[in-house]
């Protein structure tokens, strides 16, 4: 199963990036097309960062409160992920970036892992180990 997630990231993503930065090409050119890729990447890692900060922010006061900062610290990562995506020259991966930068759309994200989480905990296909820290 995660082989054939590999094998869509490494080999199927860039031939579809390259089979859309051909047909943009055909529409606005190539300087067009590239300085479009170049400004989505550093619009998108300007906003991951900002983001990245305020999520820092959130986290340091939930602890601060003595609230667990769980879907701050899962914001946390998908910012991370959202920022390595905009790096990434394509279009397509900028879109996604994009979109994870959205915090609606992590939400909704965070809402479906815990359900995905839950049902395969039902199905035994997921156990919970919980640490002590008194010993």
């Amino acid at each position: 199963m995660i082989l054939s997630y590999l094998m869509l990231i490494f080999v199927c993503l860039p031939i579809a990036e390259l089979a859309v930065l051909i047909r943009v090409h055909d529409h606005f050119g190539w300087v067009n097309t590239i300085a479009l890729v170049f400004l989505t990447g550093v619009a998108g890692a300007v906003l991951a960062r900002a983001q990245g900060l305020m999520v820092v922010m959130q986290i340091r006061r939930d602890l601060a409160e003595g609230r667990m900062p769980a879907p701050r610290m899962i914001d946390g990562v998908m910012i991370l992920i959202a920022g390595v995506m905009l790096i990434t020259p394509g279009l397509i991966t900028d879109t996604a970036g994009f979109l994870l930068l959205c915090p609606p759309v992590r939400a909704s994200l965070r809402i479906w892992m815990r359900r995905k989480f839950e049902a395969s905990i039902r199905r035994g296909q997921a156990t919970v180990v919980w640490m002590d820290d008194e010993r």
